[in-house]
């Protein structure tokens, strides 16, 4: 009896439903830690010493994906029916991942050495590839929401249709685009899930080999207080000068940009900081959302820790990263120096409304907190130096964990490199899961032959000129953006945009640039801008008018692709002269261009004279696509073309002379 009375105690004290809620979180809390850590030391060891590339990039997944369950597990939202379904889901869903992974790494050896289309596809391989790939679909559901989900549905449903309609081929009013045979369940299971391709392919080995790494070294040195260090230079730096607020707003984003490379992530950081910074200046609420909304989505552009797209397009073009984070340089740029104008000559037209002065008071020092800058500059250094950059990142995260042992300042308790440790694996985990479920629409792209098919109804569409297909494009990159990640749109559109542009003459290094640019200003790019979204609720601002705001600021930096599209010294691809020469230009052009879109220098500008200004920009940006198309639509020799683009050019040129002495003459 006695014993039974000690079994019912024991039970009511740590099975009890009360006591069950009360235990359940912390453990599960506790064992994402574990999963995390055990993350972090098989990628270190995949680092070392890789495995076959289709069992690492299972494994990353398999962790991504633990990650993520425990913590939709872990979190309580009631006791409605509601929450009932969803704790059971989260349960079911676990229970998938768990026979997914048994099966998969019993497996493993098997599925690694068979031959591709060659060796057979048995029953219970269909089965679990099958399960994988519903479980990665319903946790890019819960990421992302339905705007990616439904793209992939519809790729997928695409890569069915021909075998579920036999005259789907055949059918005379089917555009050639769309034509394509489909896939029987064993080849779809197979390229999905069960090769080096699909969910296993180039878009997880880009999470598995750089984008991990670097999402670690922002959560650890965020943690020993870099983040806050590059916020407070932003700050300090212009504080003081007019339009302090914005300009602050600007430059603590371009510097939160080169450790974050997330638009949302960077509003969310930087804009506690510096929307109330404008707010108190007298900017409204709906200008203040948009400078920072822009300022944080060109974080996406700046090297060395740019966005999630540029690790992808290193792995797409098989190149180092290290060459894509210096092609990314004069862009990045001359994206800020654009913003930076655009502010800078708003709060001069408003400078009679508007507070300075002291916008800056309250920045805490910065002089004791410099050796925060190491660790970039030591991330800097080592990919100048030639390492790859997941050591670099790597050896980085670590140099923050020693100055965080050396430094007194810099020590953290244990609870709080938990969190760190928290908050880096899960941010890895929610991008790792949705660039792999993009892998499915590269597969069906590939074998359906679509991004051929799409190049060329490209050309025939625009007529076969530069601008033209160039100006459907940026059509393009801007609307499959609308509610999607920032690297989904550049995945999607470096599949069907890319091939087109190089058909047209670009070069490979700037038609991938010219694609991302784009499709990072999706991300402010109204009616959904996820960007604008986020920092208009940090102001308290209309969501909508916060976004068109945010785009408007936006084109100022509008025609920056046009430029190193035509002209690769701008992306670092030619001789020192030729790069100072070409960037001499593009600055040039940026502030006429600025200058049109803003209508104020020293004073209000007529119409005459930004359309003046607006010529002269595009003259000095867009000569070499002008000058070919001048060619196509005229016949014209070549000479003839530069001729007419010079003298428009020259013309303006001193016609803006003549109006700035009259200006100065009269100020």
């Amino acid at each position: 009896m006695d014993g039974r009375r000690a079994a019912s105690a024991w039970i009511a004290k740590y099975l009890g439903a009360g006591a069950l809620n009360k235990q359940l979180p912390s453990a599960l809390s506790m064992a994402r830690l574990i999963v995390g850590l055990g993350w972090i030391a098989c990628q270190i060891v995949i680092l070392l010493h890789p495995m076959l590339p289709m069992g690492q990039r299972f494994v990353h997944l398999a962790f991504a994906l633990a990650i993520l369950i425990l913590g939709w597990i872990e979190v309580k939202d009631g006791t409605s029916s509601h929450s009932r379904f969803r704790q059971w889901s989260n349960g079911a869903l676990f229970f998938c991942l768990v026979a997914v992974c048994a099966y998969f790494l019993v497996s493993m050896n098997r599925l690694d050495a068979r031959m591709e289309s060659v060796d057979p596809i048995f029953t219970a391989d269909i089965f679990f590839a099958g399960l994988f790939i519903l479980v990665v679909l319903e946790s890019v559901r819960r990421i992302i929401g339905w705007s990616l989900l439904g793209v992939i549905l519809v790729f997928l449903a695409f890569g069915f249709v021909g075998r579920m309609i036999p005259s789907w081929t055949q059918l005379n009013w089917l555009p050639e685009l769309f034509k394509f045979s489909g896939f029987t369940l064993p080849e779809a299971m197979e390229n999905f899930a069960l090769t080096s391709n699909g969910l296993l392919g180039v878009t997880t080995a880009t999470s598995v080999n750089f984008v991990f790494y670097f999402i670690l070294f922002g959560a650890i040195y965020s943690a020993i207080g870099g983040g806050r260090l590059f916020i407070d230079i932003g700050l300090k730096a212009a504080g003081r000068s007019v339009g302090g607020a914005p300009k602050a707003a600007v430059l603590a984003s371009s510097l939160m940009g080169c450790i974050s490379g997330s638009a949302v992530a960077n509003v969310a950081t930087t804009g506690l900081f510096t929307i109330p910074l404008m707010r108190r200046a007298g900017y409204s609420a709906v200008y203040a959302g948009a400078v920072e909304a822009i300022a944080s989505t060109g974080g996406q552009l700046m090297p060395p820790v740019m966005g999630v797209a540029a690790f992808v397009m290193a792995e797409l073009m098989q190149e180092p990263y290290r060459k894509i984070a210096v092609a990314g340089l004069i862009p990045a740029l001359a994206f800020y120096w654009a913003l930076f104008l655009a502010v800078d000559f708003r709060a001069r037209r408003m400078e009679s409304r508007i507070t300075a002065g002291s916008e800056d008071a309250a920045t805490p020092r910065i002089r004791g907190r410099l050796h925060l800058l190491l660790p970039p500059v030591f991330l800097v250094g080592l990919l100048i130096a030639g390492w790859s950059a997941s050591f670099a990142a790597v050896a980085a995260s670590a140099l923050c964990v020693l100055m965080s042992g050396a430094w007194p300042s810099l020590r953290k308790s244990w609870t709080e490199w938990r969190e760190a440790i928290l908050q880096g694996t899960r941010q890895a985990a929610e991008v790792a899961i949705p660039i792999a479920a993009i892998g499915l629409i590269i597969e069906v792209a590939v074998q359906s032959n679509l991004a051929l098919k799409f190049s060329i109804l490209l050309l025939d569409f625009s007529g076969v000129t530069v601008l033209g297909a160039m100006a459907l494009i940026v059509v393009g990159c801007l609307v499959m953006g609308l509610g999607l990640p920032t690297v989904a749109a550049y995945i999607i559109g470096a599949v069907l945009f890319v091939p087109a542009l190089i058909d047209l003459g670009v070069d490979e290094l700037p038609a991938h640039f010219f694609v991302m640019y784009y499709c990072v200003l999706s991300m402010v790019t109204p009616p959904v801008a996820l960007a604008s979204y986020t920092a208009a609720g940090l102001a308290q601002a209309n969501s909508f008018s916060t976004s068109v705001a945010a785009f408007r600021l936006g084109l100022v930096g509008f025609f920056i692709p046009f430029a190193f599209a035509f002209n690769p010294a701008l992306l670092f691809q030619d001789s020192l002269p030729a790069i100072l020469g070409a960037t001499t230009i593009l600055f040039i052009g940026i502030a006429a261009w600025v200058l049109a879109l803003e209508g104020f220098w020293i004073r209000g500008l007529s119409r005459m004279e930004r359309a003046i200004l607006a010529v002269t920009s595009a003259a000095l940006l867009l000569a070499p696509v002008i000058v070919d198309s001048l060619i196509k639509w005229t016949s014209f020799p070549l000479w003839i073309a530069r001729c007419v683009v010079w003298t428009v050019l020259v013309g303006s040129l001193l016609v803006m002379g003549v109006k700035i002495r009259n200006v100065k003459r009269a100020a």
